[in-house]
């Protein structure tokens, strides 16, 4: 039986360029601080660009990898997972790894007035809903201080 998808959806206002918010976003240096909000050590393993993978994995190599579906410059980035990965190495067969398949998680930026509206949407199973919508607030207000004082 396939887990239940709801879908996380979180906006905040960053008070600086989208250019500064899409740097901290995909820039491995500030990737690395707020993606903690989901884990130690959480960092991602792509080049962002349309079409690539992206592996995203934590201290013992266990993760999620997808597809860059969307690379709009400075305005959005979607992403289709279609697997998880287990000590490094990629499983797209699992009851887990099916689970996922076909989730997105998106990434949009508006700017109006030198500040951005950040909004995140990110399709989560039902039984880790409450736990990442906890860090994805964590994350926005890191990816926030992170935009506004030092990209």
């Amino acid at each position: 039986m396939k887990a239940e998808i709801q879908t996380i959806k979180k906006t905040i206002k960053v008070n600086t360029p989208k250019e500064k918010v899409w740097t901290v976003l995909f820039q491995d240096n500030f990737t690395r601080l707020w993606f903690a909000a989901f884990g130690e050590g959480v960092y991602a393993d792509t080049d962002w660009q349309l079409g690539t993978k992206a592996r995203f994995m934590d201290s013992k190599g266990d993760g999620i990898v997808g597809t860059v579906i969307v690379n709009r410059l400075h305005e959005a980035l979607s992403l289709e997972y279609d697997g998880f990965i287990k000590a490094g190495s990629e499983d797209y067969e699992s009851e887990g790894a099916q689970a996922v398949k076909g989730t997105r998680e998106t990434y949009r930026l508006s700017e109006n007035h030198g500040s951005t509206q950040l909004t995140i949407t990110s399709d989560m199973a039902e039984e880790y809903f409450d736990v990442m919508s906890a860090a994805w607030d964590n994350a926005l207000e890191m990816i926030k201080e992170l935009a506004e004082t030092k990209a």
